[in-house]
This record gives structure tokens, sequence and C-alpha cells, in this order.
């Protein structure tokens, strides 16, 4: 069982355990010596987000590759799909992303992934905490012209501007659009408003001035209302907010409201059906996302297939099947046509494109789907117990799932990132809903 790898990669508060030096140098070395190439140096790949405590792992990754006889190649702060679509462009035989996400700035996180851009099975994440804390990886210590250097990409982001661009369907422009990118003082806050605007697009910037510590603060993807805001002022088309390492997006439509990531796939879904490109007329998303999705798929004729919580259970459920278009509530939207894991402004651009094929504005697009109402609650708990091995919240669950019927659904689980509870509840009475959630939040104490 992996125990510092949660639901994507490890996370925690920086230079505490496991986020601590120490514990990036070992993982560089498990990395290294997994990744590695008999016939040549190994070569591992390494971003980051704008935290300030990503100087701190990113040297001590980097220290530990080296130390295995690979070879480090670091392209500073850059979208996580930035990083999965380099590592496989470039060839390298693994990639790494110190970042945390949507978290705030005193945590970070690592996540890897593999030559191929596709993040590691849970198998391969196993096997390198194994290798990590096992004494015999000790050992192996190349020496003289043995031991790995590092180096920096300076065109890297240029790179990936250039894929985003050509993403995009070459018969259209974003001439004449007016567009609010709210980059979170983030990985993104070079690269969206770049791409949008090399597109034609009028843009209008926020979260752009990071300073190591107010990546996520009361911006982005986690608090749209400052987008919503700026559209409005500005009188602009849409907003777009990215979260801190713009693996994910939220938008807004022309009048301030928020498109999240569930009407983003049924808006996708369907213009992807009228073309013939949605593979197996099916769409992948997790045990998350709303109940008005899955019934304005089935109108369309499209099947909901849901996975684990986590984008990359997503992405595994859409290879394994053959799927090409899946995501997350939360604004994690893969188009496998064209990337191997979320990304932000790929999801934008398709809903742009969508826009202009149909010369409609978002709000119209977006009533496709009417959600069922939802409330999510996340409460702190001190130790994550089975929930199997608490007979009185299994018990309450039961009975609130029983209470709902057909026209709803419960789900509680834990946060992989976090020591919180999530109880999630869908239902035709918000106010019951609401009582049966918290309900169900106040029985872990």
């Amino acid at each position: 069982m992996r125990k510092i790898f949660g639901t994507d990669g490890i996370r925690g508060v920086a230079n505490i355990h496991p986020m601590t030096s120490e514990v990036a140098m070992r993982l560089g070395r498990a990395v290294a010596h997994i990744f590695g190439q008999e016939q040549r140096r190994g070569r591992v790949l390494i971003g980051k987000d704008t935290r300030v405590s990503g100087y701190m792992l990113e040297t001590a990754m980097a220290s530990g590759i080296c130390s295995m006889g690979a070879d480090v190649l670091l392209v500073g702060p850059l979208p996580t799909p930035g990083i999965a679509l380099l590592t496989r462009t470039m060839r390298v035989d693994a990639g790494v992303v110190i970042s945390a996400s949507h978290n705030p700035f005193q945590d970070n996180g690592i996540k890897l992934f593999a030559g191929n851009g596709f993040k590691l099975p849970d198998e391969q994440e196993e096997r390198i905490e194994h290798l990590m804390f096992d004494e015999e990886i000790d050992k192996l210590r190349p020496t003289a012209r043995a031991v790995g250097r590092a180096m920096r990409i300076d065109d890297a982001a240029g790179r990936y501007i250039v894929a985003l661009k050509h993403i995009f369907p070459q018969d259209l422009t974003l001439e004449g659009i007016k567009i609010v990118v709210d980059c979170a003082n983030g990985a993104a806050y070079k690269v969206a408003p770049a791409v949008f605007a090399e597109l034609g697009a009028s843009v209008i910037s926020l979260g752009i001035k990071p300073d190591g510590r107010n990546i996520n603060r009361k911006c982005g993807s986690l608090h749209p209302e400052r987008m919503c805001e700026a559209v409005r002022q500005h009188n602009a088309d849409l907003g777009i907010a990215l979260d801190g390492d713009a693996d994910r997006v939220v938008m807004a439509t022309e009048r301030g409201e928020v498109i999240d990531g569930d009407r983003m796939l049924a808006i996708c879904a369907k213009h992807m059906l009228a073309l013939d490109r949605l593979k197996k007329k099916t769409v992948a998303a997790t045990v998350m996302s709303n109940l008005g999705l899955e019934i304005a798929l089935d109108r369309m004729g499209v099947r909901l297939v849901r996975t684990a919580v986590g984008d990359r259970y997503v992405v595994e459920a859409m290879r394994q099947e053959g799927y090409n278009l899946g995501g997350e509530q939360s604004g994690h939207l893969v188009f496998l046509d064209h990337t191997t894991t979320g990304d932000g402004v790929v999801a934008a651009l398709m809903v742009l494109s969508v826009m202009l094929r149909e010369s409609r504005p978002l709000s119209e697009l977006a009533e496709i789907m009417t959600p069922v109402p939802q409330v999510i609650l996340n409460k702190n708990v001190e130790q994550k117990t089975p929930i199997e091995l608490m007979p009185a919240v299994q018990a309450l669950i039961e009975k609130v799932g029983h209470a709902l019927g057909k026209e709803g659904r419960v789900l509680v689980r834990y946060s992989g990132t976090e020591n919180k509870v999530r109880v999630m509840i869908e239902g035709l009475d918000e106010k019951k809903i609401q009582e049966y959630a918290h309900e169900i939040a106040d029985k872990f104490e």
C-alpha cells in the first residue's frame, strides 16, 4: 500500500514530512533508478509552480536525480500539463511537477509523469515508495563522470505556448473577443495570457504577479468571484479562472455566472457528438460529477462512466476503454486527442471553439445542463479511520441514501491529499440535503 502518495502524488505542508528536502532527494534517487537507461544517461524534467518552497524541493529533487547518474532538465514555473507535454515531446524518461495545485502557498506537492506524458499507476508509485526507504538504493552511488548534471531549458514556456496554439482550430480566431483570464498568481501567469492574446483576443489579466506566497489567494478557480466581477466590469465576453498549476479551470459567462467542469463537459460532448468525434459516445467523469450531467448526456444519447476521484483515474478509464473526453466537476477536463492530463487552457480553448462554431454566447451553451441541487461539505478529521469501521456513521449514510431514493445520491469519502472527510449529497430538496450533509459530517466527531 502507498503511504506517502495520495490521489495526486505526494502533498503536505512544505518542510514538514513528507514534503521535506530529505524526502524529495530520496524520491529523486528512486525516480532516477526506476526510469534509468542502460544505453545512455537517464533524463528527468522538473517543473514547478510559483510557491516559495518550490526552490527548496526543486534543488533537493535535482540533487537526488544527479546522484544516481541521471541528468536533470529544469524548466522553472510551468503548468502541470505543460510538464506532461514537454516530458513527451522532449523524449525524456520522466517528468516531475512540484506543486500543490489549488492548495494555499504553505503546502506543496510532487507529481510524476512517465515518459509518455501520463501519470504513474498506483503500482509504480508503490514501487517508488519501496525504493525510497530501502537501504539497498544507498549503495548505488555513481562517481566521477557518471554523476549526473542539471541544466536549464530557457524556451520551455515558448514551446508550450506554440503547442497550445496548434490545438486551437486553425480556421478560427479570437479576434474581437474580450476575455478575462485569472492565473491565480500561479504557474500559468505568463503562458495563459500569451496564448489567448496571440490567438487574437483582447485579454484582461488577473493573478499575474506571483510573490511566492499569493498563489491561489482569493483568486483563480477556487475563488472565481473575482473573475466574475471583472467580466461584468469590463463587459467581457467570458472569463477564465485557472488554479495554481493550471490543470483545472472554471469559466464565467458574459453575465458573470460561473460555469464548472460538468457544464463544460456537457457543452463539449454535444459538439463532439455532432461532429462524430466523441468516441464510443461516452464521457468519463468521477463520482463527484453532478447528477444533472448524467441526465443531460442521457438526453443526447451519450453514456456517462463514473470513476474514482482524481483526474488520473479518469484518464486511466479513458485509455483502457478508448474514450476521448472526460473530466471532473472541479474543472479538470481531459481531451485525450490533444493532451495526456487535465489542462485548463486547453479546456477553455475547446469551449471557445464551440462558441465560435455555433455563434452562441457561453450563457446559451450552458443551458444544456441543469444541475441537481448539490451540497459538498469538507470537515477536518484527526485521522482517516476507515468508514466501514464506524458503524454509526455507516448506518446514518445508509439511512440518508434510503431517504433520497432514486432522486438523489450520497457520497462520503476522505480527501486523498488532506486530513478531511468530504460529504457530497444531491437531491431535489436543497434545504433537506443541507441538513443531511451537516448531520453526516458532524457524526465524524
